[in-house]
C-alpha cells in the first residue's frame, strides 16, 4: 500500500515539480556548502598537525568531501527530472529509472546519517590525539635548532595566543618541563647550577611560563616568571588574585574550537537529510492522451518496512550478481 497518497491534477503538478525543482537545486548548494565544509576542516586540521603529533584522522574531511559530490550530482540529477516531468514525453524516459533513483537516495541519506554520527564521535579521538600531540610539542619548545622541531616554538606561541590558552590542562604544565634551551643558559651562574642539579633529570625547571600565556587585557604588567613566589613580587597573592596569565588549557581550548565546528557540521549534514528525504513520486497519468488528467502521488508506493526490504534485497542479489560473475571468471581458465 502507498504511503501518503495524494490525486494531483495539472496545475497542482506543475507546483510539485517547480517546488520539488528548487528543493533539488537547494539541496545542490547544500552539497556544494558540505565539500567547503569538508576542505574547510581538513586545512584546519593540517594547519595544526603539529598540536596532534601528525596522529590526526582525515578520515572525516575526506568523507564530508565525498559526500559533497555525491550531493551535488544526485540533486542536480533529480532537479532535471523534476524540470523534465512537465512534459510527458520527456518524462517518459526517466520514468523506468526513478525507482532505482530513490533507491539510492535512501542509501545516500543512510550515508548521510553516519557522516553524520561520525562528525560528532570524532570529537574523542581528537581528544586523545591533542592530549599526546600538545604533551609533545610542548616538550620540544625549546628544540628550536633540532631539524624537524624548528617551528614547534612558533606553532606553540601562536596557538597559545590565537587561543587565549597556556600549557596542555593549564599553565602550571610548563613547570613540570624545560622550555628553555641549553644554549641560553649560563650554567656558570649560581642558580642555574642549583635548579640543574636538584633536578633528578638534569633539567632546569623552573616556575615560569613563555611570552604567549600572558593576557594582554590585563592592567598590570604580565608576570610570566616566579608565578607562585609572592614575594617576588610587590602585592601579590597567586592564591587570591586574577593572573595576568591564561589559565584555561590549550587542549581544552582546541576541542571546543573543533568540538564546535563538528557539531556544527553534524548538526548541518542531519539537516541536509531531512530536505534529502523530501521527494515524491508519481504514478502514471489516468488517462496518458489527456495530459490535465488526475494522476495520483506518493511519498513511497509501498509501505516503509516494505520498502526498505526492497531496497535491501536488491542490494544482496546486485552483490550475488557480482560474486557469480566473478566465479564463473575464475572458472573459466579451469
Amino acid at each position: 500500500m502507498a504511503l501518503m497518497p495524494i490525486k494531483f491534477d495539472l496545475a497542482k503538478r506543475v507546483k510539485l515539480a517547480q517546488g520539488l525543482w528548487f528543493l533539488y537545486w537547494l539541496s545542490v548548494m547544500a552539497g556544494i556548502l558540505i565539500f567547503s565544509m569538508g576542505i574547510f576542516f581538513k586545512i584546519e586540521l593540517r594547519k595544526r598537525s603539529e598540536m596532534m603529533d601528525n596522529n590526526e584522522s582525515h578520515f572525516v574531511p575526506n568523507l564530508l568531501i565525498l559526500v559533497g559530490l555525491v550531493a551535488c550530482v544526485i540533486n542536480a540529477f533529480g532537479g532535471k527530472v523534476c524540470h523534465d516531468s512537465l512534459d510527458a514525453i520527456k518524462f517518459t524516459k526517466w520514468k523506468p529509472m526513478l525507482k532505482t533513483y530513490m533507491s539510492g537516495c535512501v542509501v545516500f541519506c543512510i550515508a548521510l546519517f553516519v557522516t553524520a554520527l561520525l562528525c560528532f564521535l570524532m570529537q574523542i579521538s581528537l581528544h586523545f590525539a591533542l592530549a599526546e600531540g600538545l604533551k609533545n610539542g610542548m616538550k620540544y619548545y625549546k628544540d628550536t635548532d633540532t631539524p624537524g622541531r624548528c617551528f614547534m616554538k612558533r606553532t606553540l606561541d601562536m596557538t597559545q595566543i590565537e587561543f587565549r590558552c597556556c600549557g596542555n590542562n593549564n599553565y602550571k604544565d610548563w613547570f613540570e618541563i624545560q622550555w628553555i634551551s641549553n644554549r641560553y643558559l649560563d650554567f656558570r651562574n649560581d642558580e642555574v647550577k642549583v635548579r640543574v642539579q636538584s633536578n633528578v633529570e638534569g633539567k632546569y625547571l623552573m616556575e615560569s611560563v613563555p611570552f604567549s600565556c600572558c593576557n594582554p587585557g590585563s592592567p598590570r604588567p604580565c608576570i610570566q616568571h616566579h608565578l607562585t613566589n609572592n614575594s617576588a613580587h610587590y602585592s601579590y597573592d597567586h592564591h587570591t588574585e586574577d593572573l595576568n596569565i591564561w589559565t584555561r588549557g590549550c587542549r581544552e581550548a582546541l576541542v571546543s574550537y573543533y568540538g564546535g565546528m563538528m557539531n556544527s557540521i553534524g548538526a548541518f549534514v542531519l539537516l541536509f537529510i531531512i530536505m534529502q528525504v523530501g521527494g515524491t513520486s508519481l504514478e502514471t497519468l489516468a488517462d496518458p492522451e489527456n495530459p490535465e488528467s488526475e494522476s495520483e502521488g506518493w511519498l513511497l508506493e509501498t509501505s516503509v518496512k516494505e520498502t526498505l526490504s526492497d531496497i535491501m534485497t536488491k542490494i544482496t542479489s546486485l552483490f550475488k550478481g557480482n560474486q557469480v560473475q566473478e566465479g564463473d571468471a575464475e572458472a573459466a581458465p579451469t
